[in-house]
């Protein structure tokens, strides 16, 4: 067996596993796995043919997943030597951490974090070391009966047959794991738990009820420490929180779960967005159109989507004998629209932009405020074109999509392009020029990108940018997906230059993603701050006495003459309640207006965050609000 390691290839015996290699290299301890052939793998991962191996040091970013996945590990073995009629289930790494899924009739508590953090340093400081064991199907099947252990009975069962079966121990305690880990339990330095959480046994909600612990590790207590802060500041940021205070949007039971209603302060700032966005569209020559909240059943069978996407579908409705769903997607109506009429090469591209509500049953379990609700308007927009206009169409959703997130402040992202699946519709020739094409259309906009190989839909290759708020934190909004799926269900067609009926491609768009979801990110990037063109209120005016009432008036009404949105608060409350309450709604200007600025017809500004700017005239804090909105013009 050939090994490539920084260029220089070396030959082992077939029977060694990776430790065992880099042993023989004399590579120091501070090595804790590898990337063989790209793919993580930790020392215990024996390769089964000639491989490229890139070691991975303790100190690296690709270390993170190791330590994260034995951190599950050893939360898991904790939470059995606390409680041993606990059975395990999964204890996956994900982003910024890891959680494990555990059957119990006992509740977690705050208190059990604090048990199993204890017993997770104890096992740490206990150096175990990480030893993997493959395993028969029938004998993995007897070991975990034996133990009651019927989840991990049910995971084997379902695994392919030519799947190989291994379990991880640390010390005695084992689980049935693919790995990789790293090399001891000490490798994890810096660890919390956060969070007990409910979920269902493979989301299910008809399955077994579990509970949910999520834990993050870094590589250094520096790391875990700034990470915590974060949190903290996120919780503080959350948008189902800031949207009961700031009275943006509410959920209840008695409409239903994940059903949104918005309020007017909510329901304002979208409508901003809303317009925002079809002035755009209408810039960049996309027809807006319209489309039902529901359609005939037969129109999701041609389309697929009552074969790949029933699970996310709402049950059929009968009216008048006919069978009706509500819609998952816009794509089909869109698709019908272009079929209303014959279309020649001459008319390519066409583009229909939607603001379209959506219907998905996300199961209670994952539903998530704005973030994963079951009914969502999607900023939908369909490109039909020929092969060779693909990258000229996505340049200018490129260009489009960068303006608009810019306008709403995101100016970091990342983006991905995501090639052919193994299961595919389509030729590989057109997969290969519309894959090609989305990688000119970046690279014609000097965008740096990384490939998700494989990652694309069986219909076409698509484009994911990912965007990242003030935190930190990376949000999937915009995408750009080629199909070649759908136009050949609908039987799609142009006339082209030979006269010849040909197939379109479709081009699936959303910038946003959905409004819900947006709105959400952009009461979390604000903290509910949002900016002077995009705030609910604009300016509160606060008065002190009754004698200031008709000057607060007329100043108001004033200020909607000029199409800015301003209150007046004449309650009698005490001016430093009223202050801390418009604080509060984090609305951005603040007038104050007492005797001196009614007889001066000036007005006091303070703005939000507690900037004072004082006793002005009105001219002048006019031409302070004119400048935002001339800001805001420019986007």
């Amino acid at each position: 067996m050939k090994i490539d390691i920084k260029g220089n290839i070396s030959e082992f015996e077939d029977t060694l596993n990776v430790g065992e290699i880099l042993c023989k290299l004399e590579y120091d301890n501070s090595v804790i796995g590898a990337l063989v052939d790209g793919e993580l793998r930790d020392m215990k991962h024996q390769p089964r043919k000639d491989v490229k191996i890139e070691v991975v040091r303790e100190d690296s970013k690709a270390a993170l997943d190791l330590i994260r996945h034995t951190a599950a590990h050893i939360l898991a073995e904790a939470v059995q030597s606390v409680y041993p009629d606990t059975k395990v289930t999964i204890g996956p790494v994900i982003e910024n951490g890891f959680y494990y899924d555990f059957y119990t009739e006992r509740t977690f508590t705050e208190e059990d974090l604090e048990l199993f953090e204890k017993k997770m340093l104890e096992i740490i400081k206990q150096e175990k070391p990480m030893t993997k064991e493959i395993l028969s199907r029938e004998d993995a099947l007897n070991k975990f009966k034996k133990m009651g252990e019927s989840f991990k009975e049910e995971i084997i069962n379902d695994l392919d047959k030519a799947e190989e079966i291994s379990l991880y121990f640390q010390g005695e305690w084992f689980d049935l794991c693919r790995g990789p880990h790293a090399p001891r339990t000490s490798y994890v330095k810096a660890f919390k738990l956060l969070s007990v959480a409910g979920a269902y046994w493979r989301g299910d909600e008809t399955r077994e009820s579990l509970q949910r612990i999520y834990g993050t590790a870094f590589l250094t207590k520096k790391d875990l420490k700034k990470h915590l802060l974060l949190i903290e500041e996120a919780k503080k940021r959350d948008h189902r929180k800031l949207g009961k205070e700031l009275n943006l949007f509410s959920i209840t039971d008695e409409i239903g779960p994940g059903l949104v209603m918005w309020h007017p302060n909510g329901a304002t700032v979208r409508n901003i967005i809303e317009d925002y966005w079809r002035q755009q569209h209408i810039k960049a020559d996309y027809q807006i159109v319209y489309t039902p909240h529901l359609a005939k059943a037969d129109i999701w069978e041609t389309s697929g989507h009552s074969e790949f996407y029933k699970e996310n579908m709402f049950s059929e409705m009968e009216i008048d004998k006919n069978r009706y769903q509500t819609k998952p997607m816009n794509c089909p109506f869109h698709i019908m629209i272009y079929k209303s009429e014959l279309r020649s090469y001459r008319d390519l591209p066409v583009k229909f932009a939607e603001i379209g509500t959506v219907y998905r049953y996300e199961r209670s379990g994952v539903l998530h405020g704005l973030f994963r609700a079951r009914g969502f308007t999607q900023d939908d927009a369909h490109i039909f074109c020929m092969l060779d206009q693909i990258e000229s169409e996505v340049n200018d959703v490129i260009d489009l999509t960068i303006k608009f997130l810019e306008a709403f402040g995101f100016k970091e992202y990342e983006i991905f392009v995501s090639t052919r699946p193994g299961k595919f519709v389509g030729s590989e020739e057109d997969w290969n020029d519309a894959t090609n094409a989305l990688k000119a259309a970046l690279r014609n906009k000097s965008l740096e990108f990384s490939i998700d190989e494989g990652g694309g839909a069986f219909y076409g290759p698509k484009i994911d940018l990912k965007i990242k708020d003030v935190l930190g934190r990376s949000w999937q909004c915009s995408t750009v997906q080629v199909d070649f799926n759908l136009p050949k269900r609908f039987d799609l067609n142009y006339i082209s230059r030979d006269n010849d009926r040909l197939q379109p491609v479709m081009i699936h768009r959303a910038i946003f993603g959905s409004f819900e979801r947006f709105f959400g990110i952009l009461v979390e990037h604000y903290g509910g701050a949002f900016p002077f063109w995009l705030a609910p209120v604009q300016i509160k005016i606060l008065t002190v006495s009754e004698e200031q009432f008709d000057y607060s008036n007329n100043l108001m009404e004033n200020f909607r003459r000029l199409k800015f949105r301003a209150e007046v608060d004449q309650r009698n409350e005490k001016l430093g309640l009223k202050i801390r309450e418009a604080e509060i709604a984090k609305v951005p200007y603040i007038l104050t207006i007492g005797k001196s600025e009614m007889e001066n017809k000036t007005v006091s500004v303070r703005k939000y965050g507690g900037e004072q700017i004082g006793e002005i005239k009105l001219d002048d804090f006019l031409s302070i609000i004119n400048g935002e909105i001339q800001q805001e013009d420019s986007l």
